[in-house]
């Protein structure tokens, strides 16, 4: 069996390999790839494995990226410390989530339940069982509150406090209603999965915008949309070109 590990931390990936030789003695691990670029080219330049191992942070971003890139035709086991993109995982080729550090005996129930789709149908208990797994996490709650750092104090601001988060110079930012602007340790992409959907919105590479704190919304150039926020001393948030429509559909929910 040949197995491709997309994993950016050497003892992790090292550990995974190890791991799953031991599992399953004469596996052929192809080669071990710590980017988004560099998965997108190797999926594109050769056939594809029999398994992928994968991280979800890479060291250029997102893994769920390379299924945006590119056809991945074989089955995922993703392998993260983050439990947020659980939801998101079920949605593309996966058979399991691990939270890291992996543990033998979870990577080995993964993997059995790899050998076993291989030989049932779409409706084998295994893949029953995945899908109930992400029914669950449908209820699961969104992120309540932040914990930043103030000097040398910490606190917590609530996120039904925020009106919107913007990314400026790779940094992320959390603006309360106070007009006050907190920097936070995650990306937007990350903030995306952690938000309540119904209550947050992308409107651009820049900026996740509250629903609750839009004051005003104008015709802008090139079909776009301008907001005013409330207490925000932001002049412009513009609403995407290509995000305008999904954008009319969140606001009439």
């Amino acid at each position: 069996m040949n197995v491709l590990i997309i994993e950016d931390e050497p003892p992790a990936a090292q550990r995974l390999e190890t791991l799953v030789q031991e599992l399953l003695p004469g596996t052929n691990v192809l080669r071990t790839i710590d980017t988004v670029k560099k998965s997108v080219h190797w999926l594109k330049s050769n056939n594809h494995p029999d398994l992928i191992l994968m991280d979800i942070h890479l060291a250029d971003g997102i893994s769920f990226q390379i299924f945006e890139q590119c056809a991945v035709n074989c089955p995922v086991i993703f392998t993260t410390a983050y439990d947020q993109y659980a939801l998101k995982a079920f949605k593309v080729n996966s058979i399991d989530y691990i939270l890291k550090p992996v543990d033998k005996a979870e990577l080995a129930q993964a993997l059995k339940k790899f050998q076993s789709s291989q030989t049932v149908n779409h409706t084998s208990p295994e893949l029953l069982s995945n899908l109930s797994e992400a029914m669950r996490l449908l209820t699961q709650k969104y992120k309540e509150r932040f914990v930043i750092k103030v000097g040398e104090h910490l606190r917590s601001i609530e996120v039904n406090d925020v009106q919107f988060f913007m990314s400026v110079e790779k940094a992320s930012f959390a603006q309360t209603a106070d007009g006050r602007t907190h920097m936070l340790d995650y990306t937007l992409d990350e903030l995306q999965e952690l938000l309540d959907p119904k209550q947050f919105f992308r409107v651009n590479r820049k900026y996740i915008i509250s629903v609750s704190t839009i004051r005003d919304i104008v015709s802008h150039s090139n079909s776009r949309l301008k907001l005013l926020l409330k207490a925000s001393h932001e002049d412009e948030i513009i609403v995407a070109r290509e995000r305008v429509q999904e954008f009319r559909t969140w606001l009439d929910r």
